[in-house]
């Protein structure tokens, strides 16, 4: 499955973990992804990710002409280090999220993934993407 998103990794727990991070053409996801990096992730896949599901989990992976490429928009196309695939931990979709919201997750490809809305304009953006994989135990689909 390609979706129309973009994927950044942190290295947690002994792990990368993912970040699919979804939403409309120009709601922000690259440049999220670019004050991302300088938060410690690291690019996986930008504006399109492959899926694929393997022991229960998902993961994704750019495109082989995608790969390390990153659009800085109203500049230009960059080379970034990229990581060649990671599991997806968690799914941060463009949205007006709730002040305090309820865990909830999404099924892709079979595999429940937690999720959160996240305004991806907002400075603090990044910052709590770090949290929020921070919060969530992947292999275990609960918040810790």
């Amino acid at each position: 499955m390609i979706a129309h998103a973009g994927l950044i990794a942190a290295w947690l727990r002994g792990a990368w973990r993912g970040v699919l991070i979804e939403g409309p053409s120009g709601a922000g996801k690259s440049d999220l992804t670019l004050r991302a990096l300088g938060q410690g992730f690291w690019l996986v896949a930008d504006d399109r990710v492959s899926l694929w599901t393997s022991d229960g989990r998902l993961f994704g992976r750019a495109p082989d002409a995608l790969f390390g490429l990153l659009e800085v928009r109203g500049l230009q196309v960059i080379q970034v280090p990229a990581l060649r695939l990671a599991e997806v931990a968690l799914v941060a979709r463009y949205g007006a999220p709730e002040r305090i919201p309820e865990a909830r997750s999404v099924d892709l490809l079979g595999v429940s993934v937690p999720l959160i809305e996240l305004d991806l304009s907002q400075d603090s953006a990044a910052a709590k993407l770090s949290r929020a994989l921070d919060h969530f135990d992947a292999a275990h689909k609960r918040r810790i």
